[in-house]
Parts: structure tokens; C-alpha cells; sequence
């Protein structure tokens, strides 16, 4: 097949390993070829501009910024950008963020290559390429109230194992202030305690420990 009519992918990953699989796998298809690899957000970026691939396969957790962010980066730069998250994580909310970002593809690394490959021929056809197990999960909490940036905030310092106290000297609140936010955080994450929270703010892919 003549070399023009290819789709040109990228792909970025940090982990070498991941990164080899999917050259291999896409140096293999007649369709496809790999025009250039990263590892990290910038790298993503600076790939972009010098190759303008057709298709970017972005893993979401890179060592310099979050793959979303990257995204982000890339559209405002390029609106026309078609990039496919790549993620081992199945939090809605990363998935959420990551579609209104404007991905047009989200994959999960448990996936079997064959999914991978056909969201790569969709994205290029200009479909969108989201898995009815993602869209399932997603469609869950479609209309819940989301936790606000402090909230956020807020359950990250929990997890890393600060007390209201130090949550509130280093966030300049009270301590009552503190107890309110954590409270609104376990009614909206219908949560019974901190420990709960947490456990159900990492699984949605709200906060990372």
C-alpha cells in the first residue's frame, strides 16, 4: 500500500515497554505506520507540531503533566488534532475531562489490541471512539454534582494523610471550614467516612495518590 495513504500515527507513553508494543503493533497493519514516539507531555506537544500526525495515541499519566493537559495543549494549538487517551484507569471522571478536553477516543490498557487498532481507523475516519463499557460508566453519573476545586483540594491533602488542622494552616481556612468541605465531599461522593472518600475519589480518577 503506497506509504501516502497511511495513517500517520503518534504515540506517548512513558513506559518503554508500552511504547514498543504499539510501534510493533502499528508498523504491522498495511493502513498504519508510526511517524513518531514521546514519553513525556511536552515531548507530545513538540511531536505534534514537527510531524502532524493524523492519529495520537496520549497515555494519561506522564511524568512532566497529565496527558489531558497535554491534550488541552495540542487542540489550542491544532483544533483539528485527533487523539485518542490511552489510560489504565477507568474513573468516569477522567473520562469525563478528558471527552470535554476534545478527545476523540478513549481507550483503556486492558483493552485487546484489536480495539485499539479500530479506534485508530475511527478517529481517522472521523468518529468518535468510545467503548460501551466506558460510555456505560460514564452515563452513570451523568447530572451528579461534582466536587468543586477546593473539595478537590481538600481530599488530596486527606489522602496524603494530613489532619483538618494542617489542611487548614496550609490552606489558609478554619478548621470549621475544613469540616464543612469534607462534609459536602462525603455526601456528594456518598461516602460513610474519609477513608471511603478517598478510596472512591481514586477509582473515578478524581484525585491520584
Amino acid at each position: 500500500m503506497n506509504e501516502t495513504v497511511r495513517i500517520g500515527v503518534l504515540s506517548v507513553d512513558d513506559h518503554v515497554l508500552v511504547r514498543e508494543g504499539i510501534a510493533a503493533l502499528i508498523n504491522d497493519q498495511p493502513d498504519m505506520r508510526l511517524v513518531a514516539q514521546g514519553s513525556t507531555g511536552h515531548e507530545a506537544i513538540q511531536r505534534f507540531r514537527d510531524h502532524r500526525p493524523d492519529v495520537v495515541l496520549l497515555d494519561v499519566r506522564l511524568p512532566d503533566m497529565n496527558g489531558i493537559d497535554a491534550l488541552i495543549a495540542i487542540r489550542d494549538e491544532f483544533p483539528e488534532a485527533r487523539i485518542i487517551i490511552v489510560s489504565s484507569s477507568e474513573g468516569d471522571v477522567e473520562m469525563q475531562r478528558a471527552l470535554e478536553g476534545g478527545a476523540r477516543g478513549y481507550i483503556l490498557k486492558s483493552m485487546p489490541p484489536k480495539d485499539l487498532l479500530e479506534a485508530i481507523r475511527k478517529v481517522h475516519a472521523g468518529k468518535r471512539a468510545i467503548p460501551p463499557e466506558i460510555a456505560a460508566r460514564l452515563a452513570n453519573h451523568l447530572g451528579e454534582e461534582g466536587l468543586t476545586a477546593r473539595e478537590i483540594e481538600i481530599l488530596q491533602q486527606i489522602a496524603e494523610g494530613n489532619r483538618n488542622r494542617d489542611i487548614a494552616e496550609k490552606l489558609f481556612i478554619s478548621e470549621g471550614t475544613v469540616k464543612v468541605h469534607i462534609q459536602h465531599i462525603m455526601e456528594k461522593l456518598g461516602a460513610n467516612d474519609r477513608t471511603q472518600a478517598i478510596t472512591i475519589a481514586v477509582r473515578r480518577g478524581i484525585i491520584h495518590l
